[in-house]
């Protein structure tokens, strides 16, 4: 693009092959680049590859390569011209002086000794060179932050300040590379910008399916959708397939790839007893999934012979101060030919003002030398005309000398007039370049700018990722086929008592994989304590829960945690602060129940940690919070429930099995524990069928841990099936959350439902479709406004 302008394609023509991209290969060779042909043809496929530079120069048409490391095909099969970005950005103003222009290597042509860039392309599409004992490494980045970034510190210098680096990093967090993929930290980057050297963590984009294997298995897979900057996909396979050939990576069962047109999908399909979350950060470590892209910020300064190495500010003040120079011989160039041109129309106007006398003169003229000599005359026409003026004088037609010309020319006199004004304001004043240059960057910037691709990740100890997440309401659902979502909870809005209510999970019931097992509302930076049957607990905050709609089956909880296959997720305790006065209360099936202090739990990671040692077949079913001036109130299946201080219990260590709780009945089983605290008024209790009621709490005397309890509920005469479900404490003014085993929810008013004795057989609270095997499965508590706004504020 430096030489043969006359052969260079814009946009708006037709694409040039064969024999007319040979001819510009050899005139660029001939004049610019004595090399062969080659190496100009490679790096016009670079600037044509959409993987390679994020907005490419080169409108490229046939086989340019790929992702896969295919290489292109050759010049004669293949198409190409300018794309619009490259057009207008870089040889917009090529022919205005803008540049100067240097004898090419054997002194028979002139070419510029660089473009008049509007972008700085280095920043943008990044490059790659390596010199005698120098290399550079520069990664692309997304035009519209390099435009806001140019943007703020044209102002700054119009206001005397400085940028400071902490808004210039805000604004250009890190690089965007054309593949998508993820970088993780900002660490690497700051150091990149700051010093010119850096490295900076990519990682591929991944999730997590469950796919057909067979008739009617199923499978996890995990999915890769965008790949690390530069990372060639045909190689990365082979590479897998050999860590799974030679046992380095274990849980693969099948690897292939989707990809098409449309996109990068590569699948891994796992096999049945492999942790997803395992599996993922071997890849991670044992391959190109995840890599550093190696900075190296450095470029030829000065008169293009000096090699520097720079930061992101040196970068972005060179190339203002270029774009300001440049805008500046633009302006002289423009007034010249304004000037010149007023110049012309003022002697056109003189010579309409003596139209019959300029007739006369050319008339008795012997030729048109004499013609021009008598206008010059200041004697025969006042005043005279210079020679410029003449010989546009002598060009006129005679149609060309009537009034409404002479209007026209009157028109174009003031439009020069202004222009000459502006451009010599441009000269003269630093200030209206730069607000110049600030209009430019804005419609460089709705023109072409593109949405970042590449996503930038909180490292695995930052701490600063929950700023960036606000604090909302939100329900969490975990079904018994080992699915989890979260919900925003102003998706349920308040109903009646006995509605049928809104459908909070997927309606497909061909397995018992949509059955809701828990439902509970939370704020999004709660941390979710979640157990296991088998007695593990798990960490992670409320809003890394994938987020679903009502009537979404949800994500897999291997996808979310490293849940072994066999284990199920049995409590979910949402937590806001991990305060030293605090207990976690453990209850199993059988009755067995601990105490182990809160702050044990504060570190606990999404790796999980084991918390209790069980019986054969006993399951640990309950999780919760407490102090030791509370009291614990446990309920069974058959409607008894027991009452004792919180105290009665000492604290035991994380793998202690406990202390028994209540003596249970034949066939009978713990069906919920709860916490009571002073200020509680209410115990509401629901059976499987739907039917509910309120209960005093001080209808449940306090007794001695490890007795038979009292009543709760009597259950109505032919209801031979129903048990009690959930036993929940509540206020007056409470609203609660019901869901039924299939994912039917109904959100109401605790007033609404009545307050009886523990005799009383209750009403029916949300009506529930028995007859083909619903239940009621979660009560959930919703928190009030009040107290998130509290928090947030």
């Amino acid at each position: 693009m430096t030489t043969g302008f006359d052969l260079i394609y814009p946009p708006d023509m037709s694409m040039q092959v064969s024999t007319h991209l040979n001819l510009y290969l050899q005139n660029t060779i001939h004049s610019s680049h004595p090399h062969g042909d080659t190496a100009v043809y490679d790096a016009l496929v670079r600037l044509a590859q959409p993987f390679s530079t994020n907005l490419p120069l080169i409108d490229g048409h046939g086989n340019f390569g790929s992702i896969d490391a295919d290489p292109a095909a050759a010049m004669r099969y293949t198409e190409c011209r300018l794309t619009k970005l490259s057009a207008d950005t870089l040889l917009d103003d090529i022919n205005m002086d803008t540049v100067d222009f240097l004898p090419n290597f054997d002194g028979s042509e002139y070419e510029p000794a660089v473009l008049p860039a509007k972008v700085p392309v280095l920043l943008l599409n990044g490059g790659a060179g390596i010199a005698v004992g120098m290399a550079t490494n520069v990664p692309p980045h997304n035009l519209g932050e390099l435009m806001d970034a140019c943007i703020e510190m044209v102002r700054g210098r119009n206001e005397e300040r400085e940028v400071p680096d902490a808004k210039l990093l805000k604004i250009i967090p890190g690089p965007d590379f054309p593949t998508g993929a993820c970088i993780i930290g900002k660490s690497g980057a700051n150091s990149l910008y700051a010093t010119g050297n850096g490295g900076v963590v990519m990682r591929a984009v991944m999730h997590l399916e469950e796919i057909s294997s067979g008739k009617k298995s199923k499978r996890n897979a995990i999915i890769i959708t965008e790949l690390p900057y530069q990372v060639n996909k045909a190689a990365l396979l082979e590479r897998i397939a050999s860590l799974v050939n030679e046992k380095k990576l274990e849980g693969i069962a099948d690897l292939r790839d989707e990809s098409d047109r449309d996109g990068i999908r590569m699948v891994i399909e796992l096999k049945r007893d492999a942790v997803a979350a395992v599996v993922q950060n071997n890849l991670l470590k044992k391959t190109a999934l995840q890599s550093t892209f190696s900075g190296n910020f450095l470029a030829l300064f000065g008169s293009g012979t000096v090699p520097k190495r720079f930061t992101l500010r040196k970068a972005l003040d060179c190339f203002l101060d270029f774009r300001f120079e440049t805008i500046r011989k633009k302006c002289v160039f423009q007034l010249n030919k304004v000037e010149s041109r007023a110049h012309i129309v003022d002697g056109l106007l003189i010579a309409l003002e003596s139209t019959d006398k300029v007739i006369d003169i050319v008339r008795n003229a012997p030729d048109q030398a004499s013609a021009k000599a008598a206008l010059m005359d200041p004697k025969t026409l006042n005043p005279g005309l210079s020679s410029e003026q003449a010989d546009a004088v002598l060009k006129l037609q005679l149609g060309q000398l009537t009034r409404l010309n002479g209007d026209k020319l009157k028109d174009e006199k003031q439009t020069l007039s202004e222009s000459q004004s502006t451009l010599k304001n441009l000269l003269t004043n630093d200030a209206a370049v730069r607000d110049s240059m600030i209009e430019e960057f804005y419609t460089l910037k709705k023109r072409f700018a593109t949405p970042r691709k590449t996503k930038i990740m909180p490292e695995e100890d930052e701490v600063d990722e929950i700023e960036y997440i606000q604090n909302e309401q939100s329900v969490i659902v975990v079904t018994r086929g080992g699915y989890i979502k979260r919900m925003p909870l102003k998706s349920f809005q308040t109903q009646n008592r006995g509605t049928r209510g809104k459908r909070g999970a997927s309606n497909t019931m061909s397995n018992d994989d949509n059955e809701v097992a828990h439902c509970f509302t939370c704020n999004d930076h709660d941390t979710i304590l979640m157990t296991t049957q088998s007695g593990v607990a798990y960490g992670l905050r409320a809003y890394q829960v994938p987020e679903g709609s009502r009537t979404a089956k949800g994500a897999p909880i291997p996808s979310v945690l490293p849940v072994k296959s066999d284990d199920v997720i049995t409590s979910v305790l949402p937590v806001t602060e991990f305060s030293k006065n605090e207990f976690i209360v453990l209850a199993t099936e059988y009755g067995w129940i601990k105490k182990t202090p809160l702050a044990a739990f504060e570190k606990l990671s999404s790796r999980g940690l084991i918390i209790a040692t069980l019986a054969e077949g006993d399951r640990l079913n309950w999780c919760e919070k407490c102090t030791d001036s509370d009291d614990i109130l446990l309920g069974s299946t058959r409607g008894q429930a027991t009452r004792f201080s919180a105290s009665d219990l000492r604290p035991t260590g994380r793998t202690s099995r406990g202390v028994k709780s209540m003596t249970l009945k034949k066939a009978d089983t713990i069906a919920d524990m709860n916490i009571l605290r002073k200020e509680d008024n209410f115990v509401l209790v629901v059976t499987t069928e739907g039917y509910g009621k309120r209960v005093k709490t001080d209808e449940f005397r306090k007794t001695a841990r490890g007795g038979s309890g009292v009543i709760a509920l009597k259950f109505k005469a032919g209801r031979v099936d129903d048990r009690i479900s959930n036993m929940r404490v509540v206020n007056e003014d409470d609203e609660i959350l019901l869901i039924t085993s299939h994912g039917v929810m109904v959100r109401q008013k605790v007033k609404d439902i009545p307050c009886q004795g523990r005799s009383a057989t209750g009403v029916l609270v949300q009506k529930v479709d028995v007859k083909n095997g619903d239940s009621i499965s979660a009560v959930s508590i919703v928190p009030r406004e009040s107290d998130n706004d509290e928090e947030e504020a």
